[in-house]
């Protein structure tokens, strides 16, 4: 019998139960990360009117709370799933005696529409075109060493971002002088506050159509952002973690990885933490004070070291989840958020447009008015019923509506859809 020539989708039944609901549980956070800072034009505002809404004891608890334990942990965990997602699909090509390349990079050409399709026309906030654009950087490692892997994330995370960071700082002084460079940095400060000023306007406009142009110009101006290289990078040593993670069996085999989970939730937990309160210690201090126009050496340092309490962070939720997953009342709570993480994407895309209609002029019109405590109840809220609505949809069907047509373009034909649709085995699934 002649071995398959490209790998085929994964089947119901091959799915890491664990893997769904830890995606679930990192969408979840990823909701709540956006919601605050952009879907409710948080991030839009306006320094002095951000300040005064979080003035209020409750929001300013709320706040501390949601930038110590949420803020980028749940992107960061996200990110890693999705390396981890790539080392599984890759050892499963391997098993079949097919190559994973073919079809992986229609896989990501496919994503890359739906993620630019979804950042102008929707949400200029989305992550799928990048996930796209890196996972083909991705496809570099997959015959690399753990050792090279590993190497590589520091290399990636910390290293690299800084130089571009000290270039981008530093490089216009050198070629042009310290006065020019200063005014260069103000110009674009400047400009930067102007088109999320015209952002905001649009999005408040009770016209869906000038809401979604100012999308799109905004989505525009933010594909020449002089921090997306440093961004990228970041993204795919979160990938490579993922990578080797998925190498090891960590999340498939816990059991035999518990020793190495415990060691990594108190690692995780432990250095994250102590970034946090540093960093939220730091803000707090600041509070009111206006940041100079150019960051200055140690704001510097502060990013890359509050990137590395990210990971640390994002690293210990994971075995922390791993671990209760194995306990009996932990999968059976923690097992509701699997049907979100089967049809993360279709969950993912359907936020976008429910949020679009909750905050902007042409919908509920509540963009840039609601206190951060109110955004994190309505997202819950919202999210709540995905979850409701992912058990019900794969209580019929195989996969989520998005996914099915994400699978049945990357292989070039119509998938089964239908649980009844499939073999009696995989129904049974």
């Amino acid at each position: 019998m002649p071995e398959p020539s490209s790998a085929g989708p994964v089947d119901v039944s091959e799915r890491v139960h664990l893997l769904d609901a830890l995606r679930g549980f990192a969408l979840c956070g990823v909701f709540l990360s956006n919601s605050v800072t952009w879907f409710s034009g948080r991030a839009l505002l306006p320094r002095e009117q951000a300040q005064a809404q979080g003035a209020p004891l409750l929001e300013t608890v709320v706040g501390a709370l949601y930038a110590f334990l949420i803020d980028q942990k749940f992107v960061t965990l996200f990110s890693f799933l999705f390396g981890l997602g790539f080392s599984l699909q890759m050892s499963r090509a391997e098993a079949r005696g097919a190559s994973i390349v073919p079809v992986y990079r229609r896989r990501l050409g496919v994503l890359l529409l739906i993620g630019l399709t979804h950042m102008f026309a929707v949400w200029v906030g989305d992550i799928l075109s990048t996930y796209a654009l890196v996972g083909f950087a991705l496809l570099l490692f997959r015959k690399r060493s753990d050792r090279a892997v590993l190497t590589w994330v520091p290399v990636l995370f910390v290293v690299v971002p800084l130089l571009i960071s000290v270039a981008q700082r530093y490089g216009p002084e050198l070629l042009h002088g310290a006065e020019a460079a200063a005014l260069s940095a103000k110009a674009k400060r400047a400009e930067d506050v102007a088109n999320r000023s015209a952002f905001l306007a649009g999005l408040s406009s009770d016209s869906v159509v000038t809401s979604q142009a100012a999308n799109a110009k905004f989505a525009w101006q933010g594909l020449a952002n002089p921090g997306r290289p440093a961004w990228l990078c970041i993204i795919l040593g979160r990938f490579l973690l993922g990578l080797w993670a998925g190498r090891q069996r960590l999340l498939e085999d816990v059991e035999r990885h518990r020793k190495l989970l415990r060691r990594l939730l108190a690692w995780g937990l432990g250095v994250g933490v102590a970034i946090a309160t540093l960093s939220l210690v730091i803000n707090l201090r600041n509070r009111g004070t206006a940041w100079p126009a150019s960051p200055t050496p140690w704001m510097l340092g502060l990013r890359t070291l509050r990137e590395v309490g990210y990971l640390f962070m994002g690293t210990g939720y994971a075995a922390a989840f791993a671990l209760l997953f194995q306990r009996e009342r932990g999968r059976k709570v923690l097992g509701v958020l699997a049907p979100a993480g089967r049809m993360a994407l279709s969950l993912y895309l359907m936020q976008s447009l429910v949020s679009v209609w909750l905050y902007d002029g042409w919908g509920l019109g509540s963009v840039g008015h609601l206190p951060m405590s109110r955004v994190m109840l309505l997202s819950l809220g919202v999210f709540a019923v995905q979850v409701v609505l992912a058990r019900l949809w794969l209580s019929r069907f195989r996969f989520g509506p998005v996914e099915w047509v994400w699978r049945s373009l990357t292989y070039g034909s119509a998938q089964p859809m239908r649980l009844a649709s499939a073999s009696p085995a995989r129904a049974a699934h």
